[in-house]
């Protein structure tokens, strides 16, 4: 399963990397949003779980992963700049359904408040419109670690809080992944923290408001920092809002243990594709040099 490659110029401002999986049978297209400082391979699971019944797309931010050669880094990029940049991508591949992850969906909202034409149907997964104590102590540590480049603390910190219920490979991964990153990750992370902490969320929600497209929450059930119940809010702002838990799972769902891969998959197709009666596959542990989570 070799995705089509391409760099696409946005705007003339940025470039972006970007993975086609094209499934020659599929009829829609769905496009993934990763969470901070997360790259394309984040999404392996995922893909696995959506591939061939989409065509799905990855990309990476113009700050991260393989889209970072590509890109000057001479100023940091605000939420609403990731916004018109998933615009475009959903504009450029015709994408009908998009899917975010943790931070990510901050991003997805505020694109989807534009209503695209194209896109039918979103997904949400592990984000909340409350910053509640557990998230707050998380976002405060981890602005200090950034701030001070503090590459240890930075990765131990993720898998300490957000990343517990992770298998203890998944959490090398992610450590090696989250303490190498470049400094100006970790000033952009920054960034976004701080936009988070002075109340930018609201903004997100406020254009909540104009979305008018059937919007999927999905979020583990024992996942602390994003909860069931503080995510169950989304109702108050997306006036099309489903909700559905994941069991015995975290912040990473799908990435934390075999069932909650499957049951991932199952809630995914149910919402994009409720007509279908697929047979489950089995997780696959994603390998050695392909893992890079979201902050």
């Amino acid at each position: 399963m070799r995705p089509e490659i391409a760099v696409l110029d946005i705007q003339g401002q940025y470039r972006v990397y970007t993975e086609f999986y094209r499934a020659d049978a599929a009829e829609k297209t769905i496009i993934l949003i990763n969470g901070s400082l997360a790259t394309t391979a984040s999404f392996a699971q995922t893909v696995r779980n959506l591939h061939p019944q989409f065509n799905v797309v990855l990309f990476d931010q113009p700050y991260a992963g393989k889209s970072k050669p590509h890109n000057r880094h001479e100023r940091l990029i605000s939420k609403e700049t990731e916004a018109h940049i998933l615009l475009e991508l959903i504009e450029h591949f015709q994408a009908d359904h998009v899917m975010s992850f943790s931070w990510g969906g901050a991003s997805t909202l505020l694109a989807l408040a534009h209503r695209p034409r194209q896109v039918r149907k979103a997904v949400v997964s592990s984000f909340s419109p409350v910053i509640n104590e557990p998230m707050r102590d998380y976002l405060e540590r981890g602005c200090q670690y950034l701030a001070a480049c503090d590459r240890y603390q930075v990765g131990n910190l993720v898998n300490d809080t957000i990343g517990k219920y992770l298998p203890s490979l998944f959490k090398r991964f992610n450590y090696r992944h989250v303490s190498s990153l470049d400094s100006h990750e970790y000033a952009q992370m920054h960034f976004h923290i701080n936009e988070v902490l002075q109340h930018d969320l609201e903004r997100a929600l406020n254009g909540a408001r104009h979305i008018d497209i059937p919007v999927l929450f999905i979020n583990g059930e024992r996942d602390e920092y994003t909860t069931v119940e503080d995510a169950r809010q989304f109702s108050k702002h997306v006036g099309r809002s489903q909700f559905s838990v994941i069991r015995e799972a975290g912040h990473f769902l799908d990435m934390e243990h075999k069932a909650a891969s499957e049951d991932t998959r199952s809630v995914l197709l149910n919402f994009l594709k409720p007509t279908m009666r697929e047979p489950r596959q089995h997780y696959q542990p994603v390998q050695q040099g392909q893992h890079a989570f979201a902050i």
